[in-house]
């Protein structure tokens, strides 16, 4: 079910213009702000990729250093050789079994991969067409993406991406190039704009899992898995999946959410819509506001215990501040 205050939602403008015989989806150049995003809005965030990264050192402030959250693994390591002991060689390198064999000291030698992969997982289902203040939570999605895929690229790493919706994943192949990030662009964007309201009634929750089976697949070892989702769906087999995808690879999580999923205001009375379906209810009674409150703290709570204990770092995005400087305020200001 989805949900909108009659006099501020930003799904208000779709709705006149259906009433008026208008197409239900604007064109990019009359897009409600907020409501759709664009393929030069994404574009233009690439100079605001400073100020965060998602490299292993981290200001000791950063999401990513805290005594909860993963560091990150960084780059992974190649073998080159074994060779004899030489000082000043980490002692935990050492091949024992040659050691033994020889009897004499010898160390296995490591190299940094040259690059790393980096996988969007980027949510445009219709539960995330929703928006109660300045950008549905669609929107925030596609700017957190944009921002990430541009820092990657900037890292001189690898980076690609599974976008989808309630019916399809368009799978974008890593690549260390800016023609890479112009497809994963596209993809959003393709996808964002195909949101309206009637699509909601052709919401798949399931498709979380799908897309996390597909991620499973593709990211083998040692990449960083930056998941961009409000998580409608997460059931078991999610926890199943994750499990296994955090078991050789970093995983990062972006939680969209909106205000008004969190708390309902005292606004009298509001409509929730599901499709074609609607129901009115009145805001006013304190009951009715605590109880909605509470199943979103819990359902909150429960997730995030997960993520804690498998130490995956979780960054909110909400949808009334600026993209950039949440994600800069959450995992480091001292990267340029």
């Amino acid at each position: 079910m989805k949900f909108f205050n009659k006099s501020q939602s930003l799904k208000q403008r779709e709705l006149q213009a259906r009433q008026a015989g208008s197409p239900a989806r604007p064109p990019a150049e009359d897009a409600a702000e907020g409501a759709y995003t664009s393929l030069e809005a994404l574009v233009a965030m690439r100079s605001r990729a400073r100020g965060f990264s998602y490299l292993p050192r981290q200001p000791v402030h950063s999401l990513l250093a805290g005594r909860h959250a993963s560091r990150l693994r960084g780059r992974g390591l190649n073998f080159e050789e074994i060779r004899r002991y030489q000082a000043g060689d980490d002692i935990r390198q050492i091949d024992w079994k040659i050691t033994a064999r020889t009897r004499k000291t010898h160390s296995r030698v490591y190299t940094e991969e040259r690059e790393r992969t980096t996988l969007l997982l980027v949510d445009q289902r219709a539960a995330m067409f929703f928006g109660s203040v300045k950008r549905m939570k669609s929107v925030t999605a596609a700017e957190a993406a944009a921002l990430a895929a541009w820092r990657v690229l900037e890292q001189q790493d690898r980076v690609g991406a599974l976008v989808f919706n309630d019916t399809d994943i368009v799978e974008i192949r890593p690549q260390r190039s800016r023609n890479a990030v112009m497809r994963i662009l596209q993809a959003i964007v393709s996808q964002n704009r195909a949101l309206t309201i009637d699509s909601c009634s052709g919401s798949n929750p399931a498709m979380l899992n799908e897309v996390l089976r597909r991620c499973d697949q593709l990211a083998k070892h040692d990449c960083l898995i930056n998941v961009i989702s409000d998580c409608s769906g997460q059931d078991e087999e999610s926890r199943r999946l994750l499990n296994r995808i955090a078991a050789h690879n970093d995983l990062l999580f972006g939680f969209v959410h909106d205000a008004l999923e969190a708390e309902l205001p005292t606004a009298g009375p509001l409509v929730f819509a599901g499709g074609t379906e609607q129901l009115e209810v009145d805001t006013g009674q304190r009951g009715l506001r605590d109880r909605y409150r509470d199943e979103f703290a819990d359902t909150r709570a429960d997730g995030r215990r997960f993520l804690l204990h498998r130490q995956i770092p979780v960054i909110p995005l909400n949808t009334a501040e600026d993209v950039a400087e949440q994600v800069r305020r959450r995992i480091g200001a001292l990267h340029r």
